[in-house]
Parts: C-alpha cells; structure tokens; sequence
C-alpha cells in the first residue's frame, strides 16, 4: 500500500472527564483525565498508522515539552514524524478536553500564531509515490504547496472540512478528490433545504466525492457519477466523541488506499469512529485492524 501524507494541524491534549458541565462556573472534581495527542490531521495519520499502513505526517510544532510529546505519542502509533518540523522559540498547540458524562466534549484550544507559515522545505517529490494526500486545511501554505504536486501526478486529494476553513475552502476544493464535511461546516459553506442540494454544491466545485458526517446520525454523500448513499452510524457505548470526525477521515483513507468502493469506505470509516469512542481521548479507542474487523464482522 502507497504511503497517505496528512498535512495540518498537530497538538497536545489533555482530556478531562466529568460527570457534567454545570449550569454556571463553579469548581468541578474530574473523574478521569489523560494526555493524548490531538490535532485533525494528525489525529488522522495516527487512526492510519494504528490501522497498520504506511503514513506520514507533515506538520510543526515548537521546540518545547508539548512538541516533543506530541512526537511521541505519533511515533507510538506508526506515523513517519521526519516531516514534522520542530521550530525553536515557537509554541506547540495544545488543548483542554472537557467531555461530560454523554461523550460530548468541550475543547479549548491555544495555537501559537507567530508559527511560520513557510512551505519551502516539504519534501514535495515525495508526493508522487504517495497514494493519497489528506489535508485538514490547518496549514493552507502547505496544502496549496501539496495538493497543487498532487493534481499534477494525479495522487488522490481528500480535505477535511471543519468549521475554521474560512474562505479557503471554496480554493481547496477545486484541488480536491474527496470533501468531507463535518454538519456545521457543510451548512455554514452549502446554503439548502437538505443534505442533498448541499452537497450538490460542494460537487459542482469539482470534486469527485462529497460527504458530511452527522454523529449520532450517520454519514450522507453522493459523487459526480451521480453515486450517493447513507452510512448509519454503529451503536456503541460511548465515553467521549473528541476526534471521531478525525478517526472517520483516517478510516476512510485508509479503506479508500486499500480499494473499496465509496460505499465500503464510508462503513469502515463509521466503524472506525464508532471504536475510537469507546475510550477517552482522540486515539485509546482507535482500533487495531483485527479489532476492526472484529467489530464488523459482528455487524452482519
């Protein structure tokens, strides 16, 4: 299987549960709390890697204790870190992860935006024998570097479409294979009645695939040879949703990588987010690929 390169955002987490968020600020015991590595793409790279293929990670962090940690924890997972880029004097991201007794969680999050920008030392000819580029458009420099490489040798593209893309997003997709949306982000971009017209509009924008992810509700999508389909999500037992989008996007690059068709990608992916869930934290719960196939096969 060819390598996925992930571009975008790296961070450190630390994840807090509780039993729930009150009505009003007050001090609140924890019931549980780790550390975990976070961001969209890497959060990405590492559901790749723990699933047993080839990926790397191109991204930054600073020269501190949160940046070596977030190296670490990537490494754990199988992740090829040699593309992510240590800057002295900057700050690593990190998070607090509140999540209440139901999964849902709470995320603050501080970026350091003095980070260069700089996209002049990735490894672009690496691209080529890449089988897909994945990007959660965290790091436009670098995607635009990427995705451009991409389209030029005809190495799939995937965007991964959260709130905060901004008006990047309309650009990207015109470099894009595959979109997928998370809900809010699809109805901020996609004015419509329904997920149908959305994403209608997202494929008129040139990609091939369009889908969005609705939690608890599944995951629709349609394609340019007028394909489209509805993935249920799986019932499970769920401790903390923080990095289920993260592990869907991971799932499905790595389905994708491996040849199934869009309908088959969409039911790992579901199953996937479905098994990080069951653990706290964006990576405990990602699975192995006989737990994968475990899970599935008891779907039948």
């Amino acid at each position: 299987m060819k390598p996925v390169i992930c571009i975008g955002h790296a961070a450190l987490d630390h994840v807090y549960r509780i039993e729930a968020f009150p009505p009003e600020p007050t001090k609140v015991r924890a019931l549980e709390h780790i550390e975990s590595g976070g961001g969209m793409a890497s959060n990405a790279a590492a559901t790749i890697g723990r699933l047993g293929a080839p990926v790397e990670l191109w991204s930054r962090t600073g020269a501190d204790e949160a940046g070596a940690k977030i190296r670490t924890f990537l490494e754990a997972e199988g992740v090829d870190v040699q593309f992510l880029k240590t800057y002295e004097g900057a700050r690593s991201s990190t998070s607090a992860v509140i999540v209440d007794g139901n999964g849902d969680r709470l995320i603050v999050g501080e970026r350091d935006h003095a980070m260069s920008m700089d996209a002049g030392w990735l490894p672009l000819d690496r691209i080529a024998g890449a089988g897909a580029v994945l990007s959660d458009l965290r790091w436009v420099e670098g995607t635009r570097a990427a995705f451009a490489e991409a389209r030029a040798h005809g190495v799939t593209t995937m965007v991964d479409a959260d709130l905060g893309g901004g008006n990047v997003l309309a650009e990207f997709l015109g470099l894009a294979d595959y979109a997928i949306f998370s809900r809010p982000a699809l109805e901020d971009f996609a004015a419509g009645p329904n997920d149908a017209q959305r994403l209608a509009r997202v494929l008129a924008a040139g990609v091939r695939h369009a889908g969005v992810t609705r939690g608890e509700k599944g995951y629709f999508w349609a394609s340019a040879d007028k394909a489209s389909g509805y993935q249920p999500a799986f019932s499970v037992d769920v401790v903390d949703t923080t990095g289920a989008g993260d592990a869907f996007h991971g799932g499905f690059a790595w389905a994708l990588m491996g040849g199934c068709g869009q309908a088959e990608c969409a039911r790992v992916a579901a199953a996937v987010a479905a098994l990080k869930c069951q653990r706290l934290g964006a990576r405990p719960g990602l699975p192995t690929p006989a737990e994968l196939e475990s899970f599935l096969a008891a779907q039948q």
